[in-house]
């Protein structure tokens, strides 16, 4: 296994950390500072989680449309390209009185594009490293993401008070153009990883190949669906504590960084299948006991306690690698992480229309016990050594 160390010595390592992060840190305080808009001019919850995760929601389009593109684009030129898009909305979300079905116009886009955006990051992650480094590569992005959520939302805090939302969507923006720059000068010119021309059809006939394999089909179930309802409940931590929403977020960041720190260093081989399912476990398990609409100190140790449980997410990928011919690891990574965020988005639709109804305590519970049954549905095909082979013709890359 790659240290620390050895992993930054890896050429091109260093760059696309840096892009990573400064996008990390666009998204988080533009979604706070965007939730707490929409929040303060509607006083719907439903509406506010879908203002913070609403983007979601577009990531049906990449995932079904648009993936293909994954593989097929030069990465540089990609990477670069999205982060500018992103920077150049985020502005536009700032201006006075834009209407609101125009902010979700915008925010259903930016989703379109972070859809591809993943493929495109993530499948170059896999190219760059030795085959032994992805966990621990991911691992560390994934760090550097939580590491710039706690940071984020701290900062993105004092912004909504000294500057107002709108100001910390700009500061967002401009986040997001220097990750632009970064990609732009410091990412070396690569070719894309597969040839032919990106379209819907080869979208959709090398999804087809994904999903065919059983082992594959639990491991995106795993992957898409505890994660999603539980983020779900991080949806309604506005309107849960309205004057703290920025600590909560922070917290939840914390403990995902934690869960990602020893699940990518010091998690040996041989535990990490079994630890799976315990780790998902432990990610919606804590926000039970938010029935009993904890007060904010404890609500913040059991929001950092289910956190540590993301990263079962690394566990699985691993897993996914293992079993994904080379040529398709951009699209493979890509519908995971578009699956992942589109059921982000709708279990934070359904966890708005649920507190709408009754309280922003009670939805999180139902969330988490949703996600608690999936997680025990999925498990016995996700045991070590079930189901593990995959059809001869996808391993040929058919």
């Amino acid at each position: 296994m790659l240290t620390y160390r050895e992993l930054f010595r890896v050429p091109q390592f260093g760059p696309l950390f840096a892009t990573g992060a400064l996008q990390a840190a666009g998204s988080t305080m533009s979604g706070l500072a965007l939730g707490t808009l929409v929040y303060a001019a509607t006083g719907s919850p439903l509406l506010a989680a879908l203002s913070m995760f609403g983007s979601s929601l577009a990531q049906v389009v990449g995932a079904t449309v648009l993936m293909s593109a994954a593989d097929r684009l030069p990465p540089r030129a990609a990477l670069s390209g999205m982060a500018l898009a992103f920077g150049l909305t985020t502005a536009v979300l700032a201006v006075p009185g834009l209407p609101l079905p125009a902010v979700f116009a915008v925010v259903l886009s930016q989703g379109a594009v972070a859809a591809v955006g993943g493929g495109v990051r993530y499948g170059l992650l896999n190219e760059i490293l030795p085959k032994d480094g992805y966990l621990l590569g991911r691992s560390v992005l994934n760090m550097c993401t939580g590491t710039m959520q706690v940071g984020g939302y701290a900062v993105g805090g004092v912004l909504l008070t000294s500057l107002s939302p709108r100001g910390t969507l700009l500061v967002a923006a401009a986040l997001y153009l220097a990750g632009s720059a970064v990609a732009r000068f410091g990412l070396a010119r690569r070719a894309p990883r597969a040839t032919g021309r990106a379209s819907a059809r080869e979208t959709w006939r090398i999804n087809a190949e994904l999903w065919s394999a059983r082992p594959r089909r639990y491991l995106y179930l795993a992957l898409w669906v505890p994660n999603g309802l539980v983020v779900g409940c991080e949806s309604l931590f506005v309107p849960y504590s309205p004057g703290h929403a920025g600590l909560l977020f922070a917290f939840a960041a914390f403990g995902m960084l934690v869960g990602d720190t020893v699940a990518g260093r010091f998690l040996p081989p041989g535990w990490r299948a079994r630890l799976t399912t315990p780790a998902q476990l432990l990610l919606a398990a804590p926000y039970l006991l938010f029935v009993l609409r904890p007060d904010l100190p404890l609500a913040v140790f059991l929001v950092a306690l289910a956190s540590v449980g993301f990263a079962a997410s690394l566990l699985l990928q691993e897993r996914l690698m293992a079993l994904t011919p080379g040529a398709m690891t951009g699209q493979a990574l890509g519908l995971h992480t578009s699956g992942m965020l589109t059921t982000q988005g709708l279990a934070a639709a359904l966890a708005g229309a649920i507190a709408q109804q009754t309280s922003a305590a009670t939805a999180m519970t139902v969330m988490a016990v949703a996600s608690v049954a999936v997680t025990l549905a999925l498990a016995p095909g996700l045991r070590p050594g079930t189901g593990q082979a995959v059809p001869d013709r996808v391993e040929a890359g058919a």
